[in-house]
């Protein structure tokens, strides 16, 4: 069940961040308008995605996807934009995957 959960967290994580990025190349870099069109299919597919957390609880599965989004959003900014973040960056990053770990695997 967990390697589901995280498995979902990481494709919700390239769908959001993914669909964001395109919309950002269209309208900040100047790429075609498909881009964008992309961005927001794969924004809209980010949803449905999140919804098949095996926990019920909207509120602890989206407040853990923030984590996920903090250290996915600068992964893909190394891998697709040339980013170099500094200690800081991967402190914070490092600092809300352990957020996540305790909001949705902490024995209740």
């Amino acid at each position: 069940m967990t390697l589901r959960s995280i498995a979902l967290f990481v494709l919700a994580a390239v769908l959001e961040i993914g669909g964001a990025w395109l919309v950002w190349q269209a309208l900040r870099e100047g790429r075609a308008w498909w881009f964008a069109a992309l961005g927001v299919l794969a924004l809209g597919c980010y949803g449905f995605v999140a919804a098949f957390q095996p926990d019920a609880a909207f509120g602890r599965v989206l407040a853990a996807y923030g984590g996920v989004f903090v250290a996915g959003s600068l992964l893909w900014g190394v891998l697709l934009d040339g980013y170099r973040p500094d200690r800081y960056d991967v402190l914070g990053a490092v600092v809300c995957l352990a957020g996540v770990g305790v909001i949705m695997y902490a024995p209740r």
